[in-house]
C-alpha cells in the first residue's frame, strides 16, 4: 500500500498558512509519503454569502486558474520522488447544486481527486458555518432546539451530498464525516440510535456509490475536539462495508502533514 496523505491544504487557502507548496511536498518526502492530494477549498458558488466574518471560508475564483497551474507545475516537478495530485474540497451547500455542477463541469478535467464536504448548515434562512468556532456550534443549537437536532441536520445534508447529482466530476470522496464533533468538549453528545442510523444511511450510500472516506486525523490537533473525526464504530463499519478509507491530515501548514498517521495505520492497515 503507498503512503498517502489524501487531504491537504495549500497557500491559497485564505485561513490557513502562506507555507509554499515545496514545503508542503518536502514535508511529505521527508515523511516517506509516495502520494499527497492538494484539497484546496473550492471556490464558493456565485450568489452564496460566506456567513464568517473575514468572508475567508475558501480561495476565491479569481485564484482557481493560478491554484491549477502551480500545483500542476509542482506534480511535474517533483514527479520523480513523490506523486502529486491536483485536488480541491469542494463544498455540498443545499440549493446551490447546480452551481457546484457548472463549476465542476468546468474546472473537473484538470482535477486527479476530490474531497466532497459539509461546512454550511441552514440557518434562519441563511447559513453558519458548523465549525467556525464553538460560539458558531452554540447558536446553531439554540436555532435548532437540541445538540441533537444540529447533529441530525448535519448528516442529513452529508447524505444529501451523497446522492445528489452533481455531474460527471462529482468529488468521490466524503470529508471528515463526523466534522460535527469537532466542538464535543464544550458540547458533549454522545451519538443516539437515531443519530447512528443516521450515519449508517450515509455509509451504505457511499458503498453503494463507490466512494471513499476521508480518515481525517485534524480533529486530534483541535483542544474542543481531541479526537479524529471518525468514530470507531464508523470504522469498523466502513470497513465492513468495503468503503476504502484514505488517510488525511487536513493540513493547513506544512507541519500538519501525515499528522497522527499512526492512528489510521493501526486501525486500517493493522
Amino acid at each position: 500500500m503507498i503512503k498517502q496523505d489524501g487531504h491537504i491544504h495549500t497557500p491559497f487557502c485564505p485561513h490557513g498558512s502562506s507555507d509554499p507548496l515545496k514545503a508542503y511536498i518536502e514535508e511529505a518526502i521527508n515523511q516517506g509519503f509516495g502520494s499527497i492530494t492538494f484539497t484546496e477549498h473550492a471556490p464558493l458558488p456565485e450568489g452564496f454569502n460566506d456567513p464568517v466574518p473575514q468572508k475567508d471560508s475558501a480561495m476565491p475564483l479569481s485564484q482557481m486558474e493560478l491554484y491549477l497551474k502551480q500545483v500542476s507545475e509542482a506534480k511535474q516537478e517533483y514527479k520523480q520522488q513523490i506523486e502529486i495530485k491536483v485536488g480541491l474540497e469542494v463544498d455540498y451547500i443545499n440549493g446551490f447544486e447546480q452551481d457546484i455542477t457548472s463549476f465542476l463541469d468546468t474546472y473537473g478535467p484538470q482535477i486527479d481527486d476530490s474531497i466532497l464536504s459539509v461546512h454550511f448548515l441552514p440557518a434562519n434562512g441563511d447559513f453558519l458555518c458548523m465549525d467556525y468556532d464553538d460560539s458558531t456550534f452554540g447558536e446553531l443549537i439554540s436555532i435548532y432546539g437540541t445538540i441533537e437536532n444540529v447533529y441530525e441536520a448535519y448528516y442529513k445534508q452529508v447524505y444529501s451530498s451523497i446522492i445528489t447529482p452533481l455531474g460527471r466530476y462529482k468529488p468521490t470522496r466524503i470529508g471528515h464525516i463526523a466534522l460535527v464533533k469537532k466542538y464535543v468538549e464544550r458540547f458533549p453528545y454522545i451519538m443516539s440510535e437515531r443519530i447512528r442510523n443516521l450515519v449508517l444511511l450515509c455509509l451504505d450510500e457511499i458503498s453503494a456509490s463507490g466512494m471513499e472516506l476521508d480518515f481525517n486525523t485534524s480533529g486530534l490537533r483541535k483542544k474542543l475536539a481531541k479526537t479524529i473525526y471518525l468514530e470507531e464504530w464508523m470504522i469498523e463499519a466502513a470497513l465492513q462495508k468495503k468503503i476504502p478509507l484514505i488517510f488525511g491530515s487536513d493540513a493547513h501548514q506544512a507541519s500538519d502533514i501525515g499528522y497522527s498517521y499512526h492512528r489510521f495505520s493501526e486501525s486500517v492497515i493493522g
